[in-house]
């Protein structure tokens, strides 16, 4: 699985079908649910049984329109092919508390090999909290086919988290409202290269590449993640993965992160927490605080 970019489960089966969920049989796939079957309720179950089994699955036929995914990597993969001095025109600054920005991490691989990796973040959503310095304007396009793609992604975000609410049988709306109703933030991140292993410290990603094997061209990989598995108090899992480097061809992803507001607290939502054998399993977090924590590797439950 470590030849896939941002994905490694342990293991997969060699061949398997659950539901609406297949696996293509090498060790590179991942589960895929098809959202263009017309039985929605097969589709919801297939969406939470991948959520409950692995934390992470790749959604097809989700009518986010395949030109819109091209025009999305291409306008990423000019931002990475300009020169070093025009990429820095987003830069984060040094002293600048928050994630947004260009920045190159330096780090060492698991053979204590140098490493880097470009990434640029802003967000995409909601439209009072981005912040158009960050944005980059080598593209004319690029604008446009960004905010495109966040009405897209909400769209598909909210569908996806309204099946896992219901999964757990609870309403529609619990799981976007424990982590912050209509405050929820979208956070695009532009990756080139490669990232540790890791879980993902928000809500839920929603993860487009430009190389994947075994991932569909126009396909979306879906990760659970820290959030969401605190609230239904660990019954979805969240998928520790990692992107590798490839030497011989450039890899570039975007994933969005869904993120709680930063003052909303995350807890296990009561709703969940039934009798003793049903104790909460993690501590309550205001969300700004917890990605402090986590971010510095200190304690948090």
């Amino acid at each position: 699985m470590e030849r896939n970019q941002h994905i490694s489960p342990s293991s997969l089966p060699s061949e398997k079908k659950i539901s609406a969920i297949t696996f293509q049989g090498t060790e590179t796939d991942v589960p895929i649910v098809d959202l263009g079957n017309p039985d929605e309720e097969l589709v919801a179950s297939a969406v939470v049984k991948a959520s409950q089994e692995w934390g992470i699955f790749q959604v097809v036929n989700h009518v986010i329109p395949r030109e819109l995914i091209r025009r999305l990597k291409e306008v990423g993969k000019e931002f990475f092919e300009l020169p070093e001095t025009e990429k820095e025109v987003v830069a984060r600054a040094a002293d600048f508390m928050d994630i947004e920005g260009y920045v190159t991490d330096y780090n060492k691989d698991g053979q204590g090999r140098k490493t880097w990796a470009d990434h640029l973040f802003h967000r995409i959503w909601p439209p009072s909290r981005i912040n158009y310095r960050f944005w980059p304007t080598n593209s004319p396009d690029y604008r446009e086919v960004n905010e495109e793609y966040a009405r897209e992604i909400k769209k598909l975000s909210e569908k996806i988290l309204g099946w896992l609410s219901e999964g757990l049988g609870l309403r529609r709306e619990a799981l976007k409202e424990g982590l912050g109703g209509e405050k929820v933030e979208y956070l695009m991140k532009s990756l080139l290269y490669g990232a540790p292993h890791h879980t993902d410290v928000n809500g839920v990603t929603f993860l487009i590449a430009n190389e994947v094997y075994g991932i569909d061209d126009s396909g979306i990989v879906v990760i659970i993640a820290d959030q969401i598995k605190r609230m239904n108090n660990g019954r979805y899992k969240s998928m520790e993965h990692k992107a590798t480097m490839d030497t011989d061809r450039t890899r570039i992803s975007w994933p969005v992160f869904v993120e709680a507001n930063p003052d909303q607290v995350i807890r296990p939502l009561p709703e969940l927490i039934t009798g003793d054998g049903n104790a909460p399993k993690f501590r309550p977090h205001v969300y700004r605080d917890y990605k402090i924590l986590k971010t510095n590797k200190l304690p948090y439950d």
